[in-house]
């Protein structure tokens, strides 16, 4: 992994760190993550393969990724306070983000040091064409994670009322979240 490769993964995973404390939700909240993305996307994204299952791995890696954000969206707690939004993510977002992304930093680690013959034996006995099918996964995986879970907070916050209630059709968070 170089440099930027830790910089990138620590700004993501501190991303979520900074939620644990309450803070107010604001264009920040949604630009910093879209931005790290946006950034690792141009820089690692190249091509996405599409020759044997490189697309079936690159959907379920995706899907994965959806899942983590929208849960952790979730269980992002969205109050309104003083006129404002406020923002805390819960233990269960806290841990679902730290495992997605520790899980990229964990396979590039696990890769380079020592299970690249592994993944080359996994990708030729499954029909995975090449490297750029592994990381092609991995981008979308943390790109629509960050996506989806800025989407669900978005979309969260806007059913909340700033009088303090919620509309009848938002999803509260459950009890999990609110003992964190």
């Amino acid at each position: 992994m170089t440099t930027t490769d830790w910089i990138t993964d620590i700004a993501l995973v501190l991303v979520v760190f900074r939620q644990l404390r309450e803070g107010r939700l604001d264009l920040k909240t949604f630009l910093i993550p879209l931005g790290i993305v946006a950034f690792v996307a141009h820089s690692y994204l190249d091509s996405v393969p599409t020759a044997g299952n490189d697309l079936v791995l690159i959907g379920a890696l995706t899907a994965i990724g959806a899942a983590l954000g929208i849960a952790g969206g979730v269980y992002t707690r969205i109050r309104p306070a003083g006129g404002h939004l406020l923002i805390k993510a819960g233990a269960v977002s806290a841990v679902l983000w730290v495992l997605g992304m520790g899980a990229r930093m964990g396979f590039q680690l696990w890769v380079q040091h020592g299970g690249a013959d592994d993944v080359a034996r996994f990708s030729l006995t499954h029909h995975i064409t090449s490297d750029q099918a592994w990381v092609a996964a991995f981008v979308l995986m943390a790109l629509t994670e960050v996506v989806t879970r800025v989407a669900t907070i978005f979309v969260r916050s806007r059913l909340v009322h700033r009088d303090g209630r919620q509309t009848a059709t938002a999803a509260t968070a459950p009890a999990l979240d609110r003992a964190a």
